[in-house]
């Protein structure tokens, strides 16, 4: 067998054992986090912190985003309809569209790139900078006092921040598609209120939401945990955070659609 194929046979096993362990590490370390959170529970001003920094200094991207996505959907939805005949469901269409899917997704991935992006920096900056040892040095845990509040600040302010964003984007469809275009107000809100369930759709995209939270921040405190002590390793640590988070936002979105779904007309 020739050399070179046995190198690659070699590399590809080295590669898959690596990813393995280093999966293993990293669910070890999100049970640790949450079985160290009774700090964070205890003393919310932590959380309350955090939650300004990964929460509200991204509002402003996540309502610009919002309003024009939503301004988007209006003119493409309206020239779609009118087609058809049926512009009058315009309102319908955006309200679907961003409530079950554009909203969460489009929200997770603004929110991995602008706060799990600068958690893993600062986390590693830390780690870099022995803030993290001298804390251990004296007998403060560091995932209980730094990494837990991070965690659960992004867990609680991307739901909200998901809503915001589907908020907007329906002002930006109602702007576009009623007071520019002419669309009927009456028309633009009752068909939306008919075609929006709050079970299968609102619930769901909250759910949704959620579990997109739980993945961009578990993925960013632990990539910034473990990232090497240089200048090199944080910036390669804050990449893994935006590069992985989006594979994972869109593969956890096509498996919570296929169950949500399900059986739903």
């Amino acid at each position: 067998m020739p050399r070179r194929i046995i190198s690659g046979i070699q590399n590809f096993g080295h590669h898959v054992i690596e990813s393995t362990w280093r999966l293993g590490y990293a669910s070890r370390f999100f049970l640790l986090v949450l079985l160290k959170s009774s700090t964070s529970a205890r003393r919310f001003g932590l959380v309350a912190r955090e939650l300004y920094f990964t929460g509200v200094l991204s509002l402003i991207i996540i309502l610009v985003s919002g309003l024009f996505v939503g301004m988007v959907l209006g003119l493409q939805g309206y020239e779609t309809l009118q087609k058809f005949g049926s512009e009058t469901a315009v309102g319908s269409l955006i309200a679907l569209s961003l409530v079950r899917e554009l909203g969460p997704v489009v929200a997770a991935l603004l929110f991995a790139s602008r706060a799990g992006s600068a958690i893993t920096a600062e986390v590693g900056l830390m780690k870099a900078t022995e803030q993290l040892a001298a804390m251990g040095m004296m007998a403060v845990d560091p995932i209980a006092r730094i990494v837990a509040p991070r965690f659960w600040a992004g867990v609680i302010s991307m739901p909200l921040l998901a809503a915001m964003f589907s908020v907007m984007g329906v002002f930006g469809g109602y702007l576009v598609t009623v007071v520019f275009i002419g669309v009927d107000e009456g028309s633009f809100w009752s068909q939306m209120q008919n075609a929006v369930d709050f079970r299968f759709d609102v619930i769901n995209g909250v759910i949704k939401s959620c579990c997109f939270g739980i993945a961009v921040t578990a993925i960013a405190v632990f990539e910034g945990y473990d990232a090497p002590p240089t200048a090199e390793g944080v910036s390669g640590a804050t990449t893994r955070t935006v590069v992985t988070s989006s594979l994972v936002i869109l593969g956890l979105d096509f498996i919570l659609t296929a169950f949500m779904f399900r059986g739903v007309n």
